[in-house]
């Protein structure tokens, strides 16, 4: 059986800078709290290849993948997979922006499957990304709001 998480947040704030500022691959070490940096390895057209590498966990190991990243910006979403897969067997997730009365709602999709030898099982990894993407997304939502409150002040 696969895993699947489907987690969204309201940001406070407008449509083109919530999707400005997320979808900056080089400030993500700043806008989540688990990167510790980003590498663009190669883009063309709309296609975004990367590292993205965490700090070190509780354990001291560090993670590090390639990932590819498509936007759209016109349809305001963004499919992405890890290239390298490390633990997985594959990881797709899938970027949604809405516009709502009350802000936009960012969703994040993953589905996965883990390798065997893999540290989680599906439901373990379904349990912390659920745990993680909560986390991640409020910060996301505080920073977003934050930028789209000194914009309207310095107008």
């Amino acid at each position: 059986m696969a895993g699947h998480t489907d987690n969204s947040i309201v940001i406070d704030a407008p449509m083109e800078l919530v999707w400005d500022i997320t979808n900056d691959l080089k400030s993500w070490p700043q806008l989540f709290s688990e990167y510790a940096s980003v590498e663009v390895l190669d883009e063309q057209d709309r296609e975004i290849t990367f590292r993205l590498t965490m700090h070190p966990d509780e354990d001291g190991n560090v993670w590090s993948w390639v990932s590819r990243r498509i936007p759209d910006p016109d349809a305001r979403t963004v499919h992405a997979h890890r290239v390298e897969t490390g633990p997985f067997e594959y990881m797709r997730i899938y970027w949604e922006y809405t516009q709502e009365k009350d802000g936009v709602r960012m969703r994040w999709v993953q589905d996965f499957h883990m390798k065997p030898e893999a540290p989680a099982s599906d439901s373990g990894m379904t349990e912390h990304l659920n745990r993680n993407t909560a986390v991640q997304m409020d910060l996301i939502k505080q920073k977003v709001e934050a930028a789209a409150t000194r914009r309207a002040e310095a107008r």
